[in-house]
């Protein structure tokens, strides 16, 4: 039976991604999600925080786990990568539609290319 993990360093990332457009430093992160700065470091050498950590971040960020979690066998993730990447970028009220489906074209184009080389 294939088993599932939670991905900590997509989470990483994306929680990143929360940061920069937020505009703050990891320990404005850390004060504002009530989390440790220490968490975080550990986080960014690819350990994963403890539960409660885990919770108070994705509370603050609005992540949600279910999407880091992957197939261990596989190593595919539950939904298809392109297609996760296009709900966030036309969910995006910044972006508006036709910029949010340009850029969903470089990403897929981009994506095809290099997914093939790996």
């Amino acid at each position: 039976m294939e088993k599932e993990h939670f991905d900590t360093e997509a989470f990483f990332a994306a929680l990143d991604g929360v940061r920069v457009a937020k505009k703050l430093t990891w320990k404005e992160v850390a004060a504002e999600s009530e989390v440790s700065a220490s968490t975080l470091t550990r986080m960014a050498q690819g350990k994963r925080p403890d539960v409660d950590g885990l919770a108070a971040l994705l509370s603050w960020s609005g992540l949600k786990a279910e999407d880091f979690l992957k197939i261990r066998s596989s190593g595919k993730t539950k939904q298809e990568t392109l297609a996760i990447i296009s709900k966030l970028l036309r969910a995006d009220r910044e972006l508006g539609k036709e910029n949010a489906a340009a850029l969903e074209q470089i990403i897929r184009v981009a994506y095809k290319r290099l997914a093939s080389k790996g």
